[in-house]
């Protein structure tokens, strides 16, 4: 789990004071204020960092909190200049710390959420943006709205010494991973696990065990993993949603998460909670 991306965000959100504008505005004056600017997915890097710039007047800041050293971080959107380098992509080649992979985490689901957030859906007025970023009001119709995180159900299904793993069509080949999708309103996460597997692959679920969570900023989910004990082995594929699904020898699942198989298939990276459950359903 420690290799996972995304879940080492090391700010105090302050979220007791964020809506003291007094309090805010001395900290965007701070000379140590950080800066992230993000356009679209994509930011400015500066080595391992984010190129930080002081934003001008015009530009409305989303406050993300305060590190270690209490020095505040705050994330705006702006068209940005030159090269840009995406957060997937970020992620990816392990180039940046963890701890800022988090921030830059964080500051993307927040201002995708704003940008895409303008009006009320109740009334359809124009929303102002206020709590430092985490809410935005409608004046007319005095309806809050806040920031949304959408729950994925991940999970590595087993029975006895068997993985049963799946792959989508737009993956690049060999590649097989846990079963996923979103959870639906009125649902337990037990529940959600086993109308998955079900619904993608045929098979019928028993136990659920938690594992672990991980925040994707793709735009904004909560990954929750799991480990799920099968009843059944026969699989009856949903080809709208894999492309193929198979059960797998602990044995091989081991080489194709060190990507060392013999045929060429392997599994998730590190960086994804797939790697997580899916090492947990072998070793556990």
């Amino acid at each position: 789990m420690a290799q996972m991306a995304f879940i080492s965000s090391p700010l105090n959100r302050q979220a007791n004071h964020r809506s003291d504008k007094s309090w805010l505005e001395a900290r965007k004056a701070d000379p140590k204020a950080k800066f992230i600017q993000m356009f679209g997915d994509g930011l400015r890097m500066a080595g391992d960092k984010p190129n930080l710039a002081r934003p001008d007047d015009q530009q409305i800041l989303i406050f993300l909190g305060e590190d270690d050293k209490s020095e505040p971080w705050f994330a705006f959107s702006k068209q940005i200049e030159g090269e840009m380098m995406g957060l997937r992509g970020l992620m990816m080649a392990h180039s940046v710390p963890r701890d800022t992979l988090s921030i830059i985490a964080q500051a993307r689901s927040l201002l995708h959420w704003h940008e895409r957030h303008g009006f009320c859906a109740n009334c359809g007025s124009k929303t102002e943006m206020s709590d430092a970023g985490y809410r935005r009001h409608c004046a007319t119709c005095k309806t809050d709205h806040f920031p949304r995180t959408d729950p994925v159900v991940i999970m590595a299904v087993r029975n006895g010494g068997k993985l049963l793993l799946g792959r989508q069509k737009a993956w690049i080949a060999g590649q097989y991973s846990a079963i996923a999708g979103f959870m639906e309103p009125g649902e337990t996460m037990e529940q959600a696990v086993a109308r998955e597997v079900l619904e993608e692959t045929g098979v019928k679920i028993g136990k659920v065990h938690y594992i672990a969570s991980q925040p994707w900023p793709f735009p904004s989910s909560l990954m929750i993993g799991c480990v799920a004990e099968a009843a059944s082995e026969l699989i009856s594929l949903d080809d709208q949603e894999l492309e193929a699904a198979r059960w797998f020898d602990f044995a091989d699942v081991r080489l194709m998460l060190e990507h060392k198989h013999p045929s060429g298939l392997h599994a998730s990276h590190p960086w994804a909670i797939a790697h997580t459950v899916i090492t947990a359903a072998i070793d556990s």
